[in-house]
């Protein structure tokens, strides 16, 4: 395969990234749905739906089809779910990439690039949390198109982030990441970043116990 290079982003890539960016979100939605099947509830509740039906219409088949349509409505909703997110982020930090990561102090945005077309993105903003302030930058919207996987792009963007924020006098670097999001988990891990904490984003996904992971690099020699 072509030689990739990391840059940092320029205003011709806007479509490039937020594309990247939405279909590496949505790639998770058929995980978040097996995830939600897994739970004893979930089971119980389209057990419960079948019995129910069952003994209402006497019929097997009319049965099996409600839970057929059950099972496929839970999967448009789950899909939706991940839509909705991929919505929102466009409309929030990556509607005006510039403004948001390059023009804001202590943030950037770069994109891996291979015969001339952007094969992978990652940015550093300040974090939300206000006591990391003056402490990390946040490692945000990591993606690497499928087919570009395996080639270390992830790894060399991750340490892009971990360097900038070495650079500008900062001593860690902190991301989150979802629970079903496997492959992340296991490069930010094996980086040497610690899992610090999990917790669910709002109450339908504490529901559906769906959890957020939370994790944080110490840059070696920082004070």
């Amino acid at each position: 395969m072509a030689p990739y290079r990391i840059r940092q982003y320029e205003d011709g890539d806007y479509e490039a990234v937020r594309t990247m960016f939405g279909r590496g979100i949505k790639e998770h939605a058929p995980a978040g749905y097996i995830h939600v099947l897994k739970h004893p509830q979930t089971q119980l509740l389209f057990l419960g739906l079948f019995l129910v039906v069952l003994a209402a219409s006497g019929s097997l088949l009319v049965s099996l089809l409600a839970l057929l349509l059950a099972l496929t409505g839970g999967w448009f909703f789950i899909r939706s779910l991940w839509t909705d997110y991929v919505q929102q982020s466009l409309r929030n930090d990556l509607l005006d990439i510039r403004r948001t990561y390059l023009e804001a102090v202590d943030s950037c945005l770069w994109v891996a690039e291979a015969e001339g077309a952007v094969v992978g993105m990652v940015g550093a903003v300040l974090p939300k949390d206000s006591s990391e302030r003056g402490h990390a930058l946040e490692l945000k919207r990591m993606s690497v198109g499928r087919e570009h996987r395996g080639r270390g792009i992830a790894r060399a963007l991750c340490r892009t982030v971990i360097r900038f924020a070495q650079e500008r006098g900062y001593s860690a670097v902190v991301l989150s990441t979802s629970m079903v999001q496997y492959s992340a988990q296991q490069l930010y891990e094996s980086m040497g970043f610690r899992r610090v904490s999990q917790r669910s984003p709002s109450l339908l996904a504490s529901f559906l116990q769906f959890s957020v992971f939370y994790y944080r690099y110490e840059i070696p020699g920082s004070r």
